[in-house]
């Protein structure tokens, strides 16, 4: 493991977009109390796993995994696998499993609750909950269709089936430890992936109800050691956006978004700096 720590910040803009739906509450965006937007962790894995799940005919991967071979890059969390199949793996072939599964190495997994014998459980690279910026405002609509979806009826309807965030700024934080991907197998092929991904996470993953989440920044600090040179919480303060005053937060003019070129002078400990979407 040739990898420092690693302390990264999505800044996401959402535009009349769901940009993570709760199933427990008929998959309104997710909402704190206060208004505030949130975005889980899983959500945006599965992104990153479903760029690069089906290799066969998948440009995305043909484009960035030249040089990787498909077979160590198989994805653990997919429908297509067998349960018994992968724990008997895991029991008999460690060292295989660890080589097979890139999301087990990058992010761990919850896919073998049983199991005894060696189990990754906690990955290299950690999403944390994304949050908005300001309070967010959800619009409901109800869907219609020409063909119905039960006899008798003229057309199709799903009431209140169109639930979006009108317009929002989140942010999303990330960690790597060097500390971690040593005991998962992690390699610096399996990060670099990942930060050639990320671009590609919302523009190639769309859907009816997310159809516009833009990354506005993605920054990376690299630490100028594997203990850290650094602290995450101070990364975050200097790059994450704000709300400007009197105003409701309803367009991007509405906020200061900060760049790496504002904030450096006063983040001299950062060892090496990458926006992997400019």
């Amino acid at each position: 493991m040739e990898l420092n720590r690693m302390t990264g910040l999505l800044v996401l803009e959402v535009i009349n977009s769901n940009p993570n739906g709760d199933p427990d509450r008929d998959s309104d965006p997710r909402q704190r109390d206060n208004g505030i937007g949130e975005i889980s962790p899983v959500s945006v894995k599965r992104k990153l796993r479903d760029l690069i799940e089906f290799k066969e005919n998948n440009f995305i991967w043909e484009e960035i995994g030249k040089g990787l071979t498909s077979d160590e890059f198989k994805i653990l969390e997919s429908r297509q696998n067998k349960r018994n199949t992968v724990k008997e793996q895991l029991k008999k072939d460690f060292d295989g499993f660890k080589k097979t599964y890139w999301d087990a190495r990058l992010f761990g997994n919850t896919f073998l609750e049983e199991g005894g014998g060696d189990t990754i459980r906690s990955g290299a690279l950690h999403f944390g909950v994304g949050l908005s910026v300001a309070p967010v405002k959800i619009q409901r609509e109800t869907f219609t269709k020409k063909a119905p979806a039960q006899e008798g009826k003229s057309r199709g309807m799903a009431p209140l089936g169109f639930r979006i965030v009108e317009y929002g700024i989140y942010t999303v934080p990330f960690f790597f430890s060097p500390h971690q991907g040593q005991r998962t197998g992690c390699k610096k092929g399996d990060v670099e992936l990942f930060l050639k991904l990320i671009p590609y996470m919302y523009d190639h993953t769309r859907s009816l109800v997310r159809s516009q989440v833009n990354i506005l920044h993605a920054h990376i600090g690299w630490h100028g050691n594997k203990l850290g040179t650094f602290k995450d919480s101070d990364f975050f303060a200097k790059l994450c956006p704000q709300l400007k005053e009197g105003v409701f937060g309803d367009k991007r003019g509405d906020f200061t978004i900060p760049s790496w070129e504002s904030v450096k002078e006063s983040m001299a400990s950062v060892a090496d700096y990458q926006d992997v979407v400019q």
